[in-house]
């Protein structure tokens, strides 16, 4: 991995517009991540993919190390080929996956023992051994094993997870050979300020080549959220590429790259589009919705992605209700579109330092998911990850 991994070319407030330098290519920034957990984002092939203007996604390890296996993988010429993707990839270490497995799972300092999901057979999971499943599958950018904790826990947890999430930075740190891929650190602290200013303190004396925050966006208020980021972000190196994993949201986006986040990845937009749910200028809609059932133009007039280009409203509603497979292709592409673009002219308002105005006036038009339903979506959705 070239010593300048991150190119930081414009800042407006505190928003940036980047590169990001990989293995696979340049990845402009601030930049969006489709979630592909098993080397796949669910309905799409890798063509489709690009086509919708990414060139970056992400793939889980733990979920890859059951099945098909990491050595499977390696064999078949690492994850790139195996997958037909040559865009750049990021792995997770698992780390999240693992710990929701609450009732699964056994940690201590040496590593976490765990439970599969799939068929509840026991493995042993070490910093090191994340870092050599990462190494071996090949990605462009790997992550550290860390501990994460849930909204709730107490201060005296949250700091145990966080120090054993340094201990094991610096033992992945030490691990990591591959002068092809970048790893990076994730920042942990709860709900606690003093603990996330600790965290990112404490990480950054490690010069990793790039930063993530993580344990937010699990259940807590958006203010609150909001509040940590903030506490977070400003003690990131500059220079650095600033990843906020787990958040996808349009109005998320927008705030965190207000606050200067310069990666995202989320399953919420392929998700939701798979329940109906579908993103558009004025906010999200259910396409199951009566008004939709006769609308004889597209889900959305402004978007340019091959759904609203080709189908009306009514026939995509005709699709979901009648629960035909087509419908959650065609909704996963208006979602991944629809966030590419919102992308382009986040990073095209930086460049021409015009950020400031270009959040105000979307975010005054944009109708969010109330808090209450959203944090209670959150929650029900997390319930079923443990």
């Amino acid at each position: 991995m070239p010593a300048n991994h991150f190119n930081l070319l414009k800042t407006s407030g505190s928003a940036r517009a980047g590169e990001l330098l990989t293995a696979h290519g340049t990845v402009p920034t601030p930049a969006f991540m489709p979630v592909g957990s098993q080397a796949t984002v669910k309905t799409l092939t890798p063509d489709d993919i690009k086509g919708l203007g990414y060139n970056m996604i992400l793939a889980n390890t733990y979920h890859l190390y059951l099945r098909p296996g990491i050595d499977v993988i390696e064999k078949m010429g690492g994850l790139h080929r195996f997958m037909a993707w040559d865009g750049a990839i990021l792995t997770d270490s698992g780390g999240y996956q693992v710990f929701s497995l609450a009732p699964l799972r056994k940690i201590s300092d040496e590593g976490v023992t765990f439970r599969s999901h799939i068929d509840g057979s026991e493995h042993f999971i070490t910093p090191e051994l994340a870092v050599g499943y990462q190494e071996k599958l090949g990605s462009d950018v790997a992550m550290v094993l860390d501990e994460c904790t849930a909204y709730g826990d107490s201060k005296e947890k949250v700091q145990q997870a966080m120090e054993r999430t340094h201990c094991w930075a610096e033992r992945c740190l030490k691990a990591h050979t591959r002068k092809d891929q970048a790893l990076y650190a994730i920042v942990q602290g709860g709900m606690f300020p003093e603990l996330r200013r600790k965290s990112a303190e404490c990480l950054t004396q490690l010069d990793f080549p790039g930063y993530a925050i993580g344990g937010l966006s699990v259940g807590e208020p958006k203010e609150i959220m909001l509040a940590m980021l903030g506490e977070t972000v400003v003690l990131l190196p500059k220079d650095k590429p600033r990843y906020l994993m787990g958040v996808g949201s349009p109005e998320d986006i927008i705030q965190g790259v207000a606050r200067g986040i310069d990666i995202f990845d989320c399953a919420l937009p392929t998700r939701v589009a798979r329940n109906g749910a579908l993103y558009t200028a004025q906010g999200r809609i259910n396409i199951r919705n009566a008004v939709y059932k006769t609308m004889d133009a597209p889900l959305d007039p402004d978007c340019d992605c091959y759904t609203c280009r080709t189908f009306s409203a009514a026939y995509l509603s005709h699709l979901f209700r009648s629960g035909e497979l087509l419908s959650l292709r065609l909704a996963t592409v208006h979602n991944l579109r629809f966030l590419n673009n919102l992308m382009r002219k986040i990073r095209e308002s930086i460049l021409n330092d015009t950020f400031i105005t270009f959040r105000e006036d979307y975010l005054s038009g944009y109708e969010t998911t109330d808090e209450e339903t959203r944090v209670e979506q959150k929650r029900r959705w997390l319930s079923t990850r443990r």
